[in-house]
């Protein structure tokens, strides 16, 4: 069977969605309010490895759990960001699909390490998430409208960007990457 079957493509999305799903869910606590620290956050290094299948699984994950959000009150954004946030993270993953590439080294050795890793494909969520998601919670909470955006950005840059590129040295090194996204 070849791996670009669309029905694996499709089972990779909806798996990606449940994951991106659950972890809001059980986290909600951190995930939705005027501090979210969502988890979930981590699997938007996926397009780097399977775009089919990972930039529509990370906004139907999103659009799920904002809507999980909105059902049970946890989330204070309103039905605005089912489609504010799901198309902030699909913005973003597609952006991070596109930056796959870019390395600041090709030379994974000592500290370069750190270089070597797809840096620049973390930015996109933490970027458009900021300038979306940080104006929704100005909106919902007042306030300075620069310490929303900061805070977003902080704390995406920590799921993201630290919490992301610990998801993919883990798929690379154990070669999960290629079992799971060949």
């Amino acid at each position: 069977m070849k791996n670009n079957y669309p029905p694996r493509r499709l089972a990779e999305a909806a798996l990606i969605a449940a994951m991106y799903t659950t972890l809001c869910i059980v986290l909600a606590n951190v995930s939705f309010g005027p501090v979210q620290f969502r988890l979930a956050e981590a699997l938007t290094i996926l397009p780097v490895f399977a775009p089919a299948s990972a930039i529509p699984g990370l906004a139907v994950g999103c659009f799920l759990s904002n809507l999980y959000g909105l059902f049970t009150h946890t989330n204070p954004l309103g039905p605005w960001d089912l489609l504010v946030g799901t198309l902030a993270t699909l913005v973003a993953a597609v952006l991070t699909w596109r930056l796959r590439n870019w390395r600041l080294t090709t030379e994974p050795h000592g500290w370069r390490f750190i270089l070597s890793l797809p840096v620049i494909a973390t930015l996109p969520p933490v970027a458009v998430n900021a300038f979306v998601i940080g104006p929704e919670l100005y909106f919902a909470f007042g306030g300075p409208l620069w310490g929303w955006i900061g805070e977003v950005a902080l704390t995406q840059f920590a799921m993201c960007t630290i919490g992301g590129l610990v998801l993919y040295t883990a798929l690379k090194r154990t070669g999960a990457d290629k079992r799971i996204f060949a």
